[in-house]
């Protein structure tokens, strides 16, 4: 579970320039969810069409962006059979306070991104 090369070239220019959009609303969901003690592993599926993994944070059309960011948990990917290996999960798992676990979803790309916030 590291960063694919392939995400550099067809992803990661559309992804990033989203993400500093939301970063901040991202990084305060992610402390809410580990402080009301939801989950320690916080993850942000994100997708240019509506799906069903958690729960939908910032809509791209309201921000004028590429990708809808939703809200969710481990829990619910190990529910979903979406992670099979949790403790090989939690081991690749990067700190929340630095870095947000992404879960990308497109037609033909499906992969866990860790993306460092940005630098106040």
């Amino acid at each position: 579970m590291v960063n694919d090369p392939e995400l550099s070239g067809k992803y990661l220019g559309t992804i990033t320039k989203d993400f500093v959009v939301v970063a901040d609303t991202i990084k305060e969901a992610s402390y809410a969810i580990r402080k009301r003690g939801f989950s320690d592993f916080p993850i942000f599926p994100i997708c240019r069409i509506e799906q069903v993994i958690g729960q939908l944070l910032v809509y791209r059309r309201d921000m004028k962006m590429e990708w809808n960011f939703y809200a969710s948990f481990l829990d619910e990917f190990v529910q979903r059979k979406l992670v099979e290996d949790v403790e090989a999960f939690r081991q690749a798992y990067r700190d929340p306070d630095e870095f947000c676990c992404l879960f990308v979803i497109d037609v033909d790309f499906t992969r866990f991104v860790f993306l460092p916030y940005p630098e106040d």
